[in-house]
């Protein structure tokens, strides 16, 4: 009879723990009681998320990142941010070591599936030429459809939607390189070690005024986007409830674009953007 009291005693206790843990998960007031929101970004993605290093010292710009700022001004917190490569910071969202992850993320049944996702946010309106391929410009005439990327190497950074369409989408023989950043594959690509990259038009044309070697392939993909997400560990419904508020409020101030228009020309005048 004392060991089941004593049992009984136990599991409540560990009862009590649970229910404070799961209380402790609520990002939304963690990040309230610590005063600060942890986002995470790829800083390789101009004129979303990029470097400046021209002072020597290394300094992170673009939309997005003005976009987490304002989510933490909103929510009356500090910002923090955790650069990383593009795979790590979804997996840096999936197991809820950051709060909130804003890296050019497109919503996909995948992310949609492992990530809580936000309403969407963009700057511009699409022209039905979002997804793409960098070539060689000597070799460009060689690719005007789908097939003619058949048996080539052709690289998209490792999670990125440009990899789901590269799968889907090319030829079976295709053979895919995953990379980690979208700077290592334009090392690739103009040294030969493969034969196109798949990015986004806007971040592919930027590349290719900075690469004469390079251009955009006259084939695109069947994509059209409906804009941006916001990423936060699944089940943290307050949290995105909260982001979608704000998103809903600087859609509507136009905000977003402003701070696109004023990072493309931080990018260009960087020399990473020549529009």
């Amino acid at each position: 009879m004392k060991k089941a009291m004593i049992w009984l005693a136990v599991m409540a206790a560990a009862v009590s723990l649970s229910g404070c843990s799961k209380k402790e998960e609520n990002k939304l007031e963690t990040i309230k009681e610590t005063g600060k929101l942890v986002m995470a970004t790829s800083p390789d993605f101009a004129p979303y998320e990029f470097q400046d290093v021209s002072s020597g010292e290394t300094k992170y710009l673009g939309c997005d990142i003005e976009l987490g700022k304002y989510i933490a001004e909103q929510l009356g917190v500090e910002f923090e941010l955790q650069t990383m490569d593009f795979a790590a910071v979804e997996a840096a969202i999936g197991t809820g070591k950051v709060d909130i992850a804003i890296s050019g993320f497109a919503k996909t049944p995948e992310r949609e599936e492992n990530m809580g996702l936000s309403n969407y946010y963009k700057a511009e309106s699409s022209d039905g030429k979002d997804q793409g391929l960098l070539v060689l410009k000597e070799k460009a005439d060689q690719y005007q459809t789908a097939e003619d990327f058949a048996g080539k190497k052709v690289a998209a950074q490792n999670g990125a939607l440009q990899q789901t369409l590269v799968q889907e989408q090319l030829p079976d023989d295709v053979e895919m390189q995953a990379i980690s950043s979208l700077n290592d594959g334009i090392m690739m690509l103009t040294t030969g070690k493969i034969d196109a990259l798949a990015v986004a038009d806007g971040v592919g044309e930027s590349f290719a005024k900075n690469y004469p070697e390079i251009t955009m392939a006259d084939y695109y993909f069947d994509y059209e986007s409906q804009g941006n997400v916001v990423a936060v560990t699944k089940g943290q419904d307050e949290l995105l409830a909260e982001v979608n508020k704000i998103i809903d409020d600087v859609m509507e101030k136009g905000l977003y674009k402003q701070w696109y228009d004023e990072a493309l020309e931080q990018a260009n005048s960087l020399g990473l953007m020549n529009q």
